[in-house]
C-alpha cells in the first residue's frame, strides 16, 4: 500500500519537476537574450533607442544604419551580438541603432518598415545608401521614393545582416 502511494506520488512530482526545470532554463535563456541586446546607454550613440530623430543623428554627418526589429524576432536576435559590437566599435565613425517596433512601433511610422529586421542606410552626407555594384550583387536592397517627386529619400535592407555584410556595406559608405 505504501509501495503504490509512493509511486503516485512520483508520477506526479516527476512531471512537475521537468515542467519547473524547462521553465527556469527557458527564462534563463530569455534573459540571457535580453542582455544579448542591451548596450551602456553612456556612449555618444546608444544602441537601444525608443525614436529615431533622423534629422538629429544627420547633423553628426556618420553614416548610418538603424535597424529596426523586436527582442523577441529570431532574425533580430541572431543580428543582435553584431550589433552590439559594431556600436561599440564604429562609436565616432558610424552610427548604429536599434529600435524594438514590437515595445514602440510609433517609431518605425516614417519609415519604410514592413518587415522585421528592416535596416534603413543612410551616408554621411544624409543621402540615401547607393551601394555599389559590388554591394549590390550580393545584397539585396529596396530603395523608397517620394511619391509625388520620385526623390530617393530611404534605402532599407530587410531580414538579418551578417557582421560582415554590415562591414561591406560600413565600408562601402567610407567608413574604416
Amino acid at each position: 500500500m505504501k509501495n503504490m502511494k509512493n509511486k503516485e506520488i512520483a508520477k506526479i512530482l516527476i512531471p512537475v519537476l521537468m515542467i519547473c526545470i524547462v521553465v527556469g532554463i527557458w527564462f534563463t535563456q530569455n534573459q540571457v537574450d535580453q542582455e544579448k541586446i542591451s548596450t551602456s546607454t553612456d556612449s555618444k550613440f546608444p544602441l537601444n533607442v525608443t525614436n529615431v530623430d533622423l534629422e538629429q543623428l544627420k547633423e553628426h554627418e556618420l553614416p548610418i544604419i538603424i535597424d529596426f526589429g523586436a527582442d523577441e524576432c529570431v532574425p533580430c536576435k541572431e543580428m543582435a551580438p553584431v550589433l552590439v559590437t559594431l556600436n561599440k566599435e564604429m562609436q565616432e565613425k558610424a552610427i548604429i541603432q536599434f529600435v524594438d517596433v514590437w515595445k514602440v512601433p510609433e517609431a518605425a511610422t516614417a519609415f519604410p518598415v514592413q518587415v522585421i529586421p528592416t535596416q534603413i542606410i543612410i551616408n554621411a552626407d544624409g543621402t540615401p545608401y547607393m551601394p555599389s555594384d559590388e554591394i549590390a550583387s550580393t545584397i539585396q536592397f529596396a530603395m523608397y521614393a517620394d511619391r509625388e517627386t520620385e526623390e530617393h529619400i530611404f534605402t532599407a535592407h530587410q531580414g538579418g545582416l551578417t557582421e560582415n555584410q554590415m562591414r561591406l556595406i560600413l565600408a562601402d559608405m567610407g567608413v574604416e
